[in-house]
């Protein structure tokens, strides 16, 4: 009898953590590094949440936690879905839970059987599919393309469902890609997912804030009422509040599945850690000024990150509506011979003769479901960032 499950055989490691700690290694051997493979801030956690959670402390907030999460914090959740995206749910529709993942593989667990389906669109963030396979469901991946700006189109989500398909999972703005959808565009696929009326969606916005230009946010209940009753809208305090560290993450939907939700928790973790919850609640009810201000430093290093990957040899790199990713493509120097001598065959090959020759830690795009791409977290600051380009520009006019 075999001691590891089975199931493990179906999961493959996170290849971002994995470009992380790989990059922490060099830079401990005295390598010089720039990691851009993290999906973090580099902003400092806000004062005022910080001092939330120190008075939290001075309070003796320290216990365990209802499971769902404190009752200030789901109540701040509720609230929130009502005054920026229009919901309507009652604070007992909400659930807090240990990061955005928990929230994601307890939704799945408490309703995927063997057979059940879920349709991806790619690239897609790399714990989709092993959370989906480590729950027993099967992941059905719908690619996009970059000439449709990493975009599902409506005939394509329509022609991916099936009489088994149990969730849609949709992100905007996504990571990797950035791309983020439109009122109209959004509402395509939310017309054929009322043509479906056994398919849940399960909406990942936990990007949310972080869009621009004159782009506009929208959910999909939002843009479709009638999806209500079969809608898990997820978000969290990591990315907009600079709060990684903290794991909280949250959602809202139908009670039936907030209880089983809560059910899975209650066995696993329970709740979340109670300082950062009381952190959270802070961070939603509090002063949203910095939102915009740290929003405009993210467009100036999305602007200067694709300005300068378009003039590398080689690379074409889209300019995204969201996150702080962009996910440029390295088609034209597959085929090529890197410094080392190595022939780049595929986006993995890529990313690590960038890593070995320039010292720059990216994710290749097979990591997300499509490629020939990699993907750039431009969460640090413009001189790192400028000097990676000029260092991935220097490697790409070095390839033959």
């Amino acid at each position: 009898m075999a001691f590891l499950a089975d199931a493990l055989s179906r999961v493959k490691p996170s290849a971002t953590i994995a470009v992380s700690q790989k990059a922490r290694e060099l830079k401990a051997k005295g390598r010089d590094v720039i990691g851009l493979g993290a999906g973090e801030p580099d902003f400092d956690t806000p004062d005022n949440i910080k001092a939330a959670a120190i008075d939290a402390i001075n309070r003796g907030e320290t216990k365990y936690t209802p499971v769902s999460g404190i009752p200030e914090l789901r109540k701040a959740i509720a609230e929130k879905f009502k005054r920026e995206n229009g919901l309507t749910y009652a604070p007992e529709q909400t659930i807090v839970g240990t990061g955005g993942k928990q929230i994601l593989f307890n939704a799945f667990m408490a309703t995927l059987n063997a057979g059940d389906e879920v349709v991806i669109p790619t690239p897609y963030w790399v714990s989709y599919p092993e959370m989906v396979s480590l729950c027993g469901g099967t992941p059905v991946f719908v690619a996009t393309t970059q000439e449709n700006k990493f975009k599902l189109k409506a005939e394509d989500l329509d022609k991916a469902i099936t009489p088994k398909t149990k969730w849609f999972i949709f992100n905007s703005p996504s990571n990797p890609s950035g791309a983020a959808y439109s009122y109209d565009e959004l509402k395509a696929l939310t017309d054929v997912l009322v043509k479906h009326p056994h398919v849940w969606v399960l909406t990942d916005d936990m990007y949310e804030h972080l869009t621009y230009g004159n782009f506009k946010f929208v959910t999909p209940v939002e843009v479709e009422p009638s999806l209500y009753d079969r809608t898990l809208t997820m978000n969290g305090v990591s990315k907009a509040y600079a709060m990684t560290g903290w794991r909280i993450g949250y959602a809202a939907g139908p009670l039936q599945l907030i209880k089983a939700m809560d059910m899975i928790q209650g066995q696993q973790t329970s709740g979340a850690t109670s300082i950062a919850q009381w952190a959270a609640v802070e961070a939603l009810n509090g002063t949203q000024d910095f939102i915009p201000e740290n929003k405009k430093i993210f467009e100036g290093r999305r602007d200067l990150v694709v300005s300068m990957l378009n003039q590398a040899k080689g690379i074409e790199c889209p300019s995204p509506e969201g996150a702080f990713y962009v996910y440029p493509s390295c088609k034209g120097l597959i085929g090529k011979t890197a410094p080392t001598g190595k022939l780049i065959e595929s986006d993995e090959d890529f990313v690590s003769e960038l890593l070995e020759s320039e010292g720059v830690a990216v994710v290749h795009g097979s990591a997300f479901g499509l490629g020939p791409n990699f993907r750039i977290s431009y969460a640090t600051s413009e001189a790192q960032l400028e000097e990676a380009c000029k260092r991935i520009q220097r490697f790409c006019a070095a390839c033959k």
